[in-house]
């Protein structure tokens, strides 16, 4: 058995299969760039194995210690009530350590240009090109509010203008936000969704980046190579973290 604490990816789940399929997919990544930890994935809803599941397995197993690292891109109600309750219903002899989100982090910056680049742009593109940084959508104002900052962040890496749009709960919407940079003068307008897996809302924001004729469209997260490094990145944190805790 491994003595590295189990690593679960905690998946919000989907009946679109799409989404189990691209989390399984980001998880073999992951499992790839390092061989000597044990990696599993758990679902909170739709999908199987559940989060329970998964944990009461790995403690019948004889596994003491986990990581779940929730596969969220911002800290609203999922990584906030949904999963922290989950996890302390875990059995007694597993020591669960909850890792942060995945965002924000220069790691997702760099894996959205990856994909606005495989759709087409190139480097010399960005000062005339308008983004949209189209996310799911929060009810959760702190979740929006760092939608709103990393567009000004990545606004500062040289594209002609970043905005942030979200395909439900939160306005601009897609459509909206490509427009807004249209009439802004960019000279083409991309759409870089930032999720992680296809489904429905990533679909609705295909579908307003389609309706605004927006130039580029690109491709979902995905398992990308900068997620799979951010996952070993929180899974190592949590341990940091853990160990300062005990000192």
């Amino acid at each position: 058995m491994s003595r590295s604490p189990v690593l679960l990816v905690v998946a919000h789940g989907s009946r679109d299969p799409r989404h189990a399929a691209t989390v399984h997919a980001l998880v073999r990544r992951v499992r790839a760039a390092r061989p000597g930890l044990r990696v599993e994935t758990g679902f909170l809803d739709f999908n199987v194995p559940s989060v329970p599941g998964v944990l009461e397995s790995l403690a019948a197993e004889g596994v003491e210690d986990v990581v779940a690292l929730p596969l969220l891109l911002t800290r609203a109600f999922h990584a906030k009530a949904d999963i922290p309750a989950v996890l302390r219903d875990a059995p007694p002899r597993l020591r669960v350590r909850q890792a942060e989100v995945l965002g924000p982090s220069p790691l997702l910056l760099a894996g959205l240009e990856r994909r606005l680049y495989e759709a087409g742009l190139s480097p010399a593109d960005k000062s005339s090109t308008g983004v949209v940084l189209a996310s799911a959508g929060s009810t959760d104002p702190e979740a929006i509010a760092v939608i709103a900052a990393i567009a000004r962040e990545w606004r500062h890496t040289g594209w002609c203008a970043v905005r942030p749009a979200f395909a439900s709960a939160s306005l601009p919407r897609t459509e909206d936000a490509v427009r807004e940079l249209r009439a802004l003068g960019c000279r083409r307008v991309a759409v870089a969704p930032y999720v992680i897996a296809p489904g429905r809302l990533p679909d609705r924001i295909a579908a307003g980046a389609r309706e605004a004729g927006a130039d580029v469209l690109a491709e979902v997260l995905g398992p990308s190579p900068e997620l799979a490094e951010l996952l070993l990145r929180r899974y190592t944190a949590a341990l940091d973290a853990g160990q300062r805790t005990a000192a």
